[in-house]
């Protein structure tokens, strides 16, 4: 992966963003009138990376399935139980010396607290070859974390949008990516998953990048994990 970073007017240097992030744009306006459209209205906002790989997969496993603010205070509650600070990378050790009332008075459910714990231990006993990762396809790195309790599909491939920052990924099990290609390509109509990714088909070698402009056409604010 690679990445750059840039300073602020304060002289703050911001999270890392994609270093192919304008090649990316300038590939899509040229191919694609519509996301043209969308990227000039989106600005300078672009796709940024936060956290450690244990720490992203972590959260996305604590919000599963609640809302955006819910998520955010189980996770705050959560990271103090461990020791640490809310905005602090979290280590596998420090969860699985968690005991199961503390992880349940944070707010997770039993559930949740399982895929905690398998998560953990997966990072903790070397399982998850995240030092090979550089070396790795998407669909190895997929099936390497798939095989984790509570990461499927749709949470490895935000893993690899969010995190890796890989440039060609196309998640087309993500509400929001259908939503997007709906309004934006077919005037509000259903849309499946065929039809998804015909329109997909002219966005690579960056369909992330497209993704991620689609996703700020229904919300000017970006998401990080």
């Amino acid at each position: 992966m690679t990445a750059s970073t840039s300073a602020s007017a304060t002289g703050s240097v911001s999270l890392p963003s994609p270093s192919f992030w304008p090649e990316a744009c300038k590939h899509l306006s040229r191919r694609d009138r519509v996301l043209r459209k969308i990227i000039q209205a989106a600005g300078d906002a672009r796709l940024q990376s936060r956290g450690d790989a244990f720490t992203t997969l972590a959260r996305s496993i604590v919000g599963q399935q609640i809302s955006v603010k819910a998520a955010q205070s189980v996770w705050d509650r959560f990271a103090l139980a461990a020791g640490g600070q809310p905005g602090r990378a979290l280590q596998p050790g420090e969860v699985l010396a968690l005991p199961t009332e503390s992880l349940r008075g944070a707010g997770l459910s039993a559930r949740k607290v399982e895929y905690l714990r398998d998560l953990a231990s997966h990072f903790g006993d070397g399982r998850v070859e995240a030092q090979a990762w550089d070396d790795m396809g998407d669909e190895a790195i997929i099936d390497q974390l798939v095989a984790i309790r509570g990461v499927g599909r749709w949470t490895a491939e935000m893993f690899l949008i969010f995190h890796l920052m890989r440039p060609n990924v196309l998640p087309l099990d993500d509400l929001g990516l259908i939503k997007g290609i709906s309004v934006n390509y077919f005037s509000g109509e259903p849309v499946t998953r065929a039809e998804a990714r015909e329109v997909a088909e002219g966005w690579a070698p960056f369909r992330t990048v497209a993704t991620w402009y689609i996703w700020r056409s229904l919300d000017p604010l970006p998401v990080e994990y």
